[in-house]
Formats: C-alpha cells, structure tokens, sequence
C-alpha cells in the first residue's frame, strides 16, 4: 500500500512553553490539517458546573484579543478551508484543513486563541444559548436522545466525573461566570497542556519555523497535575429506568467496564474484537440469535467506549444496546445476551468469524487514515492519551493479533453481576 500508512515519518519535539508538536508530512494531495488538543474534556470540568468543557469549546471559537468575532470563520473559509471542534471525555481537539498554501493562517489562528480567547459576557450568553438549542435538538427533542452516552453513565459509574451529564444541565449552564472561564482556561489551556498537530503538505523546517514563531511566545503555565477518573467496578447488576416522551418502542442499554485502554491496551483491543463478533454485520452471534432466528428486538448494537474507542482513559464503558418490541421483556432480551456471552467464553470463535471481524477493522482503520481530517486528529489524541502518535499506524495489526481465546476472555469477564442496564420506557399514550 502506497500513501500515509506505509511508511509514515513523524516527528516530535517540545517547544520552551511546554507545547508539544507532531509533524506528519505527507506529499500526495496539496492540502494541510491543523489541530491542537487539550488534556481537558467533560471528565475534568467542575463539580455544579457540567457541560462546561464543551460550552468552552463554543466560547474558543468567539474571537481572542486581536481577532474579532467570527474572523476565524471568514479566514478559514475564504482561505477555501473548512474548521471545527468537539469536546470528548478526556480531551477537547480543534483543527482546520486547508490548502497547503494557508498553513501559517492556521497556525496563526490557533496559535492566536491559546494566547488569549475573547471571554465576555456577552459571549457567554450567547454561547450559553447555543449550547441549550443544541441539546434541545439533540437529546430533549430527539428520540433516544441520550441514549446511552448520557443516560447509562450515571448508573455504571458512583462519581461526578464518570457518571454526570457531559453535555450539561441547564441551571448549571446558566449559572456559568466570567471567573469561571478565566479559571478554566487558565488551568486548562495552557501550551504546556497541549498537544499541536500538522499533517499533509509541508516542509518540515519551515513548519518549525512557523510554529516557532507563532505559538513560541505563548506564556507557559504549568499543566494541571494529571487526575486518575479510576473507581471500582460494580459488585452487583444495577438497574434504573428512564422515560422517553419521544421514543416509539422500549430500549434497553447494559454497560460493563473495560480493561484499561492505555495500560492494558490488548485487552482492550480485545474487547472490540467482541463487540464486532457480537454485533458488526448480519452474520454476527447477536444480530443472527436476535434479530433473525427468534426475533426479539428490531436493533442491536455493541462498542467499546461510549463515544467510541480510544477517546478516553481508564474508566472506559463496553456497552450493549436494544430497541425492542413492546411485548418482549428486557430480561428476555437480557438472558439472551448472557448466553451467548457464555457460549463465547466457553467456546472461542472460529478463525474465520475472527478474521472477517478483524479484517473490517483493518480496513475501517485504514480508510480513516487515509482521510487527513481522521489522521491530523488521530495522531494528536494518540500522542495526548498514549505519547505515542505513531501507534494509531500499528492498531490494524495489533487488532489483528487478537486472538480467538483473547475474545473468549473478555466475553467471559462481561459479568451479568457487575453490569449498569438502563431501561428505556416510552410514555404511554394515557398520559400524553
């Protein structure tokens, strides 16, 4: 295979202020990505204050001390780019793409809002607003809106970081303050706490040179000493309801915990292997046992991280979801689960349901990759969460190396007696 994947020449070094840079050239389209990541994402935002790192997010991209509001907007897009941003459970990523002509502007934008991101009050406000529509859109109005990133946390996990809403609750929205973003980024969003990105088109020397000269005088703030999210799984299956005024049928979500992603990465790796045995494609042990051969449910699904994988340290969520018929009982859905769980812990998959699996996953990874979008922001989260970008390049054999008694193993530790099911009740018509 020809292109980024086969012989990828990263560099890596640190700037004075603590910046961390990761250069990935790639010659074969004229076009450059851009990203910085801060070690910062809805795990790490204040107790009484959820929905914070993401509101914060918003703010980001409302102008900074030299830049009016919307001229990162118009510079991008005029420059023939496109930009964006997201909030995940352990980290908060921006980037741009654009033709490799535009670099220094991408570079001097982000560069320009790590300085010093305009934060007012009407900023605020308004961002306030927008993030209240977006979860009006997206969760309150939405069927399953929720369902199961906000909803099942709360019962897998006992602690604020882990269990709360990442999105946001509207009074804490509301009560957010000036000091309270000041706070935050000046903990947060320092270059010490960061992680700069360019892949593509670009010379490497000028490369450094340019991020010399723009994020170079950046003041350095210590980084915030890194906080462990670890607490104990449970010792029992815990069970909680939640009513959904817009969903037509029952639903049902059972989360386990995981090995950890960064310490224990094979087991990890093992536990998507699972997830794809389970339920990628109709031949899969769920799809066929629940969907075609008895049928209790009209969808399933399974994962490994809540968001997907490799977005968050230790806690991470392997879950489980069902939308059913209203006459097919959750512990139906349940037991059947189990015993096909069972069956896989006793009886590891054959070679080739393994291979088909992990051959979707090779191709998956690499079709990603191929994307400078997918990769400019891969490389970064993987050298923020791993310190080692290059390893998002080796996940396709390191999957592949997963074997049928790996899977065995972690289907046998997704214990019925230490699992979170959250069940999803439509609103009955009488009390409409």
């Amino acid at each position: 295979m020809v292109g980024p994947m086969a012989a990828p020449e990263n560099s890596r070094f640190t700037l004075d202020n603590g910046l961390r840079v990761v250069l990935a050239p790639d010659t074969t389209a004229p076009v450059v990505g851009v990203s910085v990541h801060y070690d910062v994402g809805f795990r790490s935002e204040p107790e009484g204050r959820t929905g914070f790192a993401h509101l914060f997010e918003h703010l980001m991209f409302q102008g900074s001390e030299s830049l009016e509001k919307l001229a990162h907007f118009k510079i991008v897009q005029s420059s023939g780019g496109t930009f964006n941003g997201s909030t995940h459970p352990d980290y908060t990523d921006y980037f741009e793409v654009l033709p490799s002509a535009a670099l220094e502007r991408a570079l001097f934008l982000e560069a320009d809002r790590m300085r010093a991101p305009k934060l007012t009050q009407e900023n605020l406000a308004n961002q306030i607003d927008v993030v209240k529509e977006e979860i009006r859109l997206n969760v309150l109005n939405r069927p399953y809106g929720g369902f199961p990133w906000i909803l099942l946390p709360p019962v897998l996990y006992q602690t604020f970081p882990n269990a709360h809403n990442g999105y946001g609750d509207f009074t804490d929205l509301e009560q957010a303050t000036l000091d309270d973003c000041a706070a935050f980024f000046d903990t947060y969003y320092s270059p010490a706490n960061a992680v700069l990105t360019v892949a593509g088109d670009f010379e490497p020397d000028h490369a450094r040179d340019l991020i010399e000269k723009h994020f170079g005088d950046v003041p350095h703030r210590p980084a915030p000493a890194k906080r462990s999210f670890v607490e104990p799984p449970p010792s029992r299956e815990i069970r909680d309801s939640h009513v959904d005024p817009h969903a037509p049928l029952p639903a049902l979500a059972v989360g386990y915990r995981m090995p950890d992603p960064i310490n224990e990465l094979d087991g990890y790796l093992a536990n998507l292997v699972l997830a794809g045995v389970l339920t990628d494609g109709d031949g899969s042990r769920l799809q066929q046992r629940l969907v075609h051969r008895e049928p209790l449910v009209t969808d399933i699904g399974a994962g490994a991280g809540l968001f997907g994988p490799f977005e968050a340290r230790d806690p991470d969520t392997f879950s489980v979801t069902a939308i059913h018929a209203p006459d097919v009982s959750p512990d139906r859905v349940l037991a059947a689960l189990d015993e096909e769980l069972e069956k896989l812990a006793a009886t590891p998959p054959e070679a080739q349901e393994l291979a088909k699996v992990t051959a979707r996953w090779s191709a998956s990874l690499h079709s990603e990759h191929d994307r400078l979008v997918s990769r400019t922001l891969g490389l970064g989260s993987f050298e923020l969460l791993y310190g080692d970008p290059s390893l998002m390049y080796r996940l396709a054999d390191r999957m592949a190396a997963v074997t049928a008694e790996d899977v065995a193993a972690a289907a046998k530790a997704l214990r019925p007696d230490s699992r979170a099911v959250l069940l999803v009740e439509p609103k009955n018509e009488e009390s409409k």
